[in-house]
């Protein structure tokens, strides 16, 4: 039973978010306060407490400035081990900057290979210690190519792929289930509902069997996977979606997923994070860039919390732990931008 358990204010768009343990980093993103030669902004939402939080801007020192990143967007961020990359973004950037989430310091790694040409609204996953970067709106256009970074040499390869990849296209999903790249949707000229299937191994594009129901061509929506399956969420095509997805890679074929409580408004660009069986979706573009919490099996614990905060009933008697909970699942963090 998937349920909406928590729905909390926040601001600021276009971030990208990585899960460290219970906690979701963001970075970057677009807000009134600040503007691209300002320090790139990380902020940190603990998912116990429900609670955001900026951490301190960094001084490297006049001769390592370099190794911070100026404020983005539009960019990509993966995590390997302890080490968040972040590559891309607008206008055009192929540089690669690396976060270390133990020591909060930024660094910016030394690369060799063929570097990918600067591009935004790409995609990028990781599969081990291996990020791969595909597609994205470079300065000549929309484009479909597949480069991989191995971390453990820093050195970029362009893939030869073979078969019929996907469209050129940008704000398409590309995510990971075993050792195979699911690609779905994006826009390149027009709004794609076409779903391709990379192979790691072979670096082919794999021919598949046709799927009867698709979800509707679309951009900027966000994916993550659960227990072997694929998910998305919300989109844009001319509109704003709210419906999520599931697709099975077993019986390869898509089905509507519904879910219970009060979830997000038809939105995009939604920064997505799995802990545990849980989902952090926040920003997006919206009038209110709220955070929202989707349980897929929620605790009888969590559910009596619900129906407490939901049908208004007396605290007194419970227990401080309770009330505390019920507090932070009912107080927006007022850390957002500080």
């Amino acid at each position: 039973m998937l349920r909406w358990t928590v729905n909390l204010n926040g601001r600021g768009g276009d971030y990208v978010a990585v899960t460290v343990g219970h906690k979701v980093y963001a970075i970057g993103g677009r807000n009134s306060n600040v503007n691209n030669s300002d320090q790139v902004e990380v902020k940190v939402f603990n998912t116990v407490s429900l609670r955001w939080r900026k951490l301190p801007p960094m001084t490297p020192g006049r001769k390592r400035n370099h190794e911070v990143p100026s404020m983005c967007c539009s960019h990509t961020a993966v995590l390997i081990e302890d080490v968040i990359y972040i590559w891309g973004g607008y206008p055009y950037c192929n540089v690669l900057y690396a976060f270390d989430v133990d020591a909060h310091r930024w660094f910016r790694p030394q690369v060799s290979g063929t570097v990918p040409t600067g591009r935004y609204y790409h995609s990028a996953c990781v599969l081990g210690k291996v990020m791969y970067i595909h597609g994205g709106y470079n300065q000549t256009g929309y484009t479909n190519d597949m480069y991989k970074l191995d971390t453990t040499t820093m050195v970029w390869t362009l893939i030869n792929t073979r078969g019929t990849p996907s469209p050129a296209s940008s704000n398409h999903s590309a995510t990971i289930i075993g050792t195979k790249m699911f690609v779905f949707g994006g826009y390149g000229g027009q709004h794609y509902n076409i779903f391709r299937v990379f192979d790691t191994e072979t670096n082919h594009w794999l021919n598949t069997p046709s799927i009867q129901l698709l979800p509707e061509g679309r951009m900027y929506h966000s994916s993550f996977t659960y227990n072997g399956e694929l998910y998305i969420f919300g989109g844009w095509k001319l509109m704003h979606f709210n419906d999520m997805w599931k697709f099975s890679p077993e019986t390869f074929s898509w089905k509507k997923v519904e879910t219970k409580g009060k979830g997000p408004p038809p939105t995009s660009r939604m920064c997505c994070c799995m802990v545990g069986d849980r989902i952090i979706l926040f920003g997006g573009r919206q009038t209110t860039y709220d955070l929202f919490v989707l349980a897929f099996s929620p605790s009888l614990k969590t559910l009596c919390k619900l129906a407490v905060i939901q049908y208004g009933l007396e605290q007194s008697d419970l227990t401080h732990d309770i009330r505390w909970e019920l507090a932070a699942m009912t107080t927006n963090s007022n850390n957002w931008n500080k």
